[in-house]
């Protein structure tokens, strides 16, 4: 079953959209701004995005860049009342792998679903595993492992965690995290990425020896699959 994640501010259109999806039999669920939008698709698995353009706090078009920045290859349909030439090549330069003027018949709009859903990928979805060494990540199950044990994280560590692992040795700066996995909300605070990096330690870490998370003083944060014991 196609699970599928409705970006639209206009409450309306998104309960409608969401009602026409499940009536085809998908899994729809929905987000109303974009900062909420790029937090839940990079912690949990969808199989296709559909994303509207003008968005709160952070547009369509942004969530859809630092989607691909993160190497996530989930398609991704996105609809907008823009029509020029210019405004679809922008999109399309971002990252959408589709586009849809509004307003738009939902019989077209479920033909570009199922096209969008036969595409091969030549990166795997969202929801496949994250390993680097011996940590390893399921979206769909909402699991860690360390090795052969499970490791119990909270929603924010997890999205943390998901970050980090999708570009191992990759350095990442707090300000990124923070916008990524809090969405840089107004009682979100830059201390709080130290803060999550201290639990996931923690549960990660032996103890004694390296963390997998190093810091990189100054800049942010990267993870070390295999850190010197």
């Amino acid at each position: 079953m196609l699970r599928i994640l409705v970006v639209e501010d206009e409450q309306r259109l998104s309960r409608l959209i969401a009602r026409v999806l499940g009536e085809e039999g998908y899994t729809a669920e929905t987000a109303a701004d974009g900062r909420t939008a790029l937090s839940k698709a990079l912690a949990e698995p969808f199989d296709l995005l559909v994303v509207d353009w003008m968005l709160p706090d952070l547009a369509g078009i942004e969530v859809i860049r630092r989607l691909r920045a993160a190497e996530m290859s989930v398609p991704v349909l996105m609809l907008t009342a823009r029509t020029q030439i210019e405004d679809r090549v922008e999109g399309l330069d971002a990252g959408a792998d589709d586009y849809l003027p509004k307003p738009f018949a939902f019989p077209e709009l479920l033909a570009r679903i199922r096209a969008l859903s036969r595409w091969p990928r030549e990166e795997k979805k969202t929801g496949s595993i994250l390993q680097a060494g011996e940590v390893i990540l399921d979206p769909h199950r909402h699991a860690v492992w360390r090795g052969e044990e499970r490791v119990e994280l909270s929603a924010k560590e997890f999205a943390l965690l998901a970050t980090l692992l999708r570009r191992p040795g990759q350095v990442f700066t707090r300000s990124v995290l923070l916008d990524t996995v809090w969405g840089a909300t107004s009682d979100a605070y830059a201390n709080v990425v130290d803060l999550y990096i201290s639990y996931l330690r923690k549960k990660l870490d032996y103890e004694g020896k390296s963390s997998h998370i190093r810091t990189v003083r100054g800049v942010g944060y990267t993870f070390e699959p295999d850190p010197e014991r």
